[in-house]
Parts: structure tokens; sequence; C-alpha cells
């Protein structure tokens, strides 16, 4: 009888110091997040130097808590893995130290985990993943469509030319005088609002899976900064629904035409913005009516930084028996390719 499998993932690429295990590549045994956003909204956004100090604040913490959640001890785990990349080096830094820290201290095998490949596999904590398959990943830093022909295989086939979905959204929020992170306020906001302002959609060459927001993004500043000139006054709510409605419209029919033209089994949205109420209604609209393709949208939880979809990810990797050493670094550049 096989043995089970139990994965302690550590992840703090960005401004959530957050551990978990999860048993088998899918179900979650302890997961726990810290979350930085009240240090870091008073400065409209993450402050590399304060993220990095806040999680060697609380890594012993949450990692000590995650254990206790878990019930298990350090014997009963099979491996560690943890964010190698991409993110924000220093605190990237502080995840892979611990993680080696506790790896050599316990024996344990170290696997680096693409924090990419983290969000698509969140997925596999609420369904099983049937290939071929295609991951629209939507965060604050990435904008990409991944083709999936079996685990542990990722090919880009498209991906954002400037700004990220999420970047794009934080800047208009920032534009708006809204809250820091923006994405939620916009969505909350859209719901309120109409999309009667005219705005861009960028398709980009015919045939292109890749995206552009910088544009868009140009054209609500402009169009505000406009209107107060002439002394005109724009509906926040109006505005706000506007630029959901473009964002989502590029997304939603880029990534349809994707799944139909790869012959997809299966279509994943994956990251931050996964968390948007507007597109994820508007993917379950456009893909209702496909019986061939199923849809998968993670919870809430999952969709934002976590560290079960690290163990997640990592599972596929252990099972691959790809391992670590112990001279990995943080690697902020990280590029995600098959293993």
């Amino acid at each position: 009888m096989k043995q089970d499998q139990y994965i302690l993932a550590i992840e703090t690429s960005c401004d959530e110091t957050a551990a978990a295990i999860v048993k088998n590549g899918h179900e979650i045994v302890a997961n726990v997040v810290s979350s930085q956003i009240e240090s870091h909204k008073r400065f409209g956004g993450v402050v590399p130097e304060i993220a990095s100090r806040h999680h060697v604040e609380q890594m012993t913490l949450v990692l000590q808590e995650t254990m206790e959640q878990s019930g298990l001890t350090f014997d009963q785990l099979s491996g560690i893995a943890v964010t190698e990349g991409p993110g924000l080096v220093g605190a990237l830094l502080i995840g892979v130290n611990a993680a080696k820290a506790l790896a050599f201290s316990k024996g344990l095998p170290l696997i680096g985990v693409h924090h990419i490949a983290g969000h698509i596999y969140a997925n596999q904590l609420v369904a099983e993943m049937k290939f071929p398959l295609i991951a629209l990943v939507v965060s604050g830093g990435h904008t990409e469509l991944v083709y999936m022909k079996e685990h542990g295989s990722f090919e880009v086939i498209g991906e954002t030319l400037d700004d990220a979905a999420g970047e794009a959204y934080d800047k208009v929020a920032r534009t708006l005088k809204l809250p820091y992170p923006g994405g939620p306020h916009i969505d909350r906001l859209a719901k309120e609002g109409e999309p009667v302002i005219k705005l861009p959609r960028a398709w980009l060459e015919e045939g292109s899976y890749d995206f552009s927001f910088s544009g868009l993004k140009s054209a609500v500043i402009n169009t505000l900064h406009n209107a107060e000139q002439k002394g005109v006054h724009i509906e926040p709510k109006d505005l706000a629904a506007s630029f959901q409605e473009s964002v989502i419209e590029v997304l939603v029919t880029k990534t349809l035409k994707a799944a139909e033209q790869y012959k997809v089994k299966q279509v994943l949205l994956a990251g931050g913005v996964a968390a948007n109420s507007g597109l994820r209604n508007a993917l379950k609209e456009a893909f209702g009516h496909k019986e061939s393709i199923e849809l998968v949208i993670p919870p809430l939880s999952l969709c934002t930084d976590n560290a079960a979809m690290i163990a997640a990810a990592g599972s596929v990797v252990f099972e691959k028996g790809i391992r670590s050493k112990m001279d990995m670094n943080a690697n902020p550049g990280l590029e995600l390719t098959s293993y």
C-alpha cells in the first residue's frame, strides 16, 4: 500500500507569509496565511523592505501554527517545498532560507516551486486536473495563458506585453482614489455602475493570445483628466464598470478561443485577480454551454497567495523525483518551464 505523502510548503513571494501542509497533492491538512495588507495600505502598494521585515517576524510563528494545525510531526513529512521565484527578491529569500534550514535540520528533500505553477495547481486542491488543459493566470504581476498537456508541462501561449491585469486594476484604483489593494474596490464599484464609457480593447494582431493593458490604463487616466479640465463629472462607478468590462472581455474572449483551438478538456482560472467576481461570472457564462470543456475556478481563499498551492505544485515535482540542492537561491526572474 502506497504511503501517504505530506508536503510542507512555504510561500513568501510578496506580502503574505504563508505555510501549509498538503496530503497526496490535493488534500489541505493545514493552511496558514499572515497578511501584511494593513502595513502597506498607507503607502498605496507593497514596500519590499517592509515586506521582508514582516516575513522575518512572522515566519517562525506561521510554521509553528501550521504544524500545530496539522497534528503532524516533522518525521511524518515527505518534503519541504518553497516558492523559488518569481517575486520580490528580499521576500523570496526569507522563505527560501527558512525552507533550506528546515530541510537540512530535519533531513528532508527540498523542492523549489515556481510561483505561477503554484497558482495553477491551486485548482488541484478542488478538482482533478484533466489534460490537455489551459490555465488563465491573472494576478498583480502576471497575465498569461498556459497550455498543459500533462503534469509539469507548461507552454505559455500568451502573456502580457506590458502591464499585468492586476497592476492595471491597482493603477486605475489609485486614479479613482480608492484604497489599496485596488482590485476588490474596482470590482465592488463596477457592480454599482454601468459600462457606458467607451474604452479601448487591445486585441493585438489576429490570432495572438498575448495581452496588453497599458493603453487601457492610460485611456482611463486620460478620460478622467480630460473630464476634470472641462469641469465634467464622471461617475466613478461607471468608469470602474467600463474599465472592468474592457479587461474581462479581452481575457474571456482569448481564453475561449485558445480552449477551442487547443481542444482542451479543462480551463483553469488562477491568480489573485481570479477572485474578481466579474471575471468569474463572465467565464461561467462563456463556458456554461461548452459541455466538452470543464471550467474550474478555485475558492477565493486559494486565489490570492497561499502556501497550499505551493505544496500542491511541489507534490508533482516530488513525484517526478526532482530535488533542489542546498545552494538554491531566490530567483526573482524565474521562468515557467516544464519539468
